[in-house]
């Protein structure tokens, strides 16, 4: 099955558009109540459009990428019609789009290697930056205590509204248009970002991700030492709120801490809704 044919059948079991020029009829999808959501300013739309490097045809799904689900409830709506299905999809296309450059741009390095650096070109921290740069945040529709509670510069919300606004520009204008400004967007400086030592620090990755969301920040408690004092090995657990959320090891502490805190990230990746079910 061809590339397009798989994110063709993502749409259709999503429900969505097909993207332009895909040579596939629309799905239709339904509207929202009239009246529900006040349009933006289509001065503030010019000016994202303009950061972006892309004019949409269809603006009313730029309009859907950048509605929080925060606004959605306030408003008494489905949960469906905020910007978290294309937050899906844009995932996909982002996913597809900078492992076929990695595949082709470092021949010859191995799976594990390719899939670490797609980590660090994707992940949440990496995106909130990417949307930093370009305002983003002040153009997400939210609630009123949402964005005053800090959601405008929540990582988690910058992160996933990018990933929305991806997925909006696969289905306004097909994957071309996607890789386009994916590649302005997230990939430019992508060197810098593949050297940065900063984004490799799994503790630091989880905490802004748990802090984003979450007053309490993560701990860290040493379950075992072993070993003579020459080849010392400690095992460490990282808990939120008393629940274990990964656990490693290592030759000393914080090399234990580190494993911990990547065994975390990879639950959470499986398991995006795991810190909602353990917050007191």
């Amino acid at each position: 099955m061809g590339l397009k044919d798989s994110l063709q059948q993502i749409l259709t079991r999503l429900g969505g558009q097909v993207p332009a020029g895909s040579g596939s009829a629309p799905v239709s999808t339904p509207e929202a109540p009239a009246g529900a959501i006040p349009e933006l300013d289509p001065h503030q739309l010019d000016a994202l459009e303009t950061k972006l490097g892309y004019r949409f045809r269809e603006r009313s799904l730029l309009t859907n990428a950048l509605l929080h689900r925060s606004h959605i409830h306030v408003t008494g709506q489905d949960r469906e019609q905020s910007n978290e299905r294309l937050e899906f999809l844009g995932d996909a296309v982002l996913g597809l789009v900078v492992n076929e450059q990695l595949f082709h741009r470092f021949p010859d390095r191995s799976e594990g290697d390719l899939t670490k650096m797609k980590s660090l070109l994707v992940c949440g921290a990496r995106l909130s930056e990417v949307a930093t740069n370009f305002d983003l945040g002040i153009h997400i529709r939210m609630s009123r205590s949402e964005a005053a509670t800090g959601g405008r510069q929540r990582s988690s919300i910058l992160a996933d509204t990018t990933e929305a606004i991806i997925g909006a520009v696969y289905l306004d204008g097909g994957l071309s248009s996607a890789k386009a400004v994916i590649q302005r967007v997230v990939l430019s400086g992508s060197d810098k970002v593949l050297a940065r030592r900063s984004l490799r620090n799994y503790k630091s990755r989880l905490q802004e991700l748990i802090q984003s969301r979450y007053k309490s920040p993560p701990r860290y408690k040493v379950l075992d030492v072993n070993g003579p004092d020459h080849d010392r090995n400690f095992r460490v657990a990282v808990t939120f709120n008393g629940e274990v959320m990964g656990e490693g090891g290592g030759r000393n502490k914080k090399a234990a801490e580190q494993h911990a805190a990547r065994a975390a990230l990879e639950r959470l990746e499986k398991d995006p809704d795991f810190l909602d079910g353990h917050e007191h």
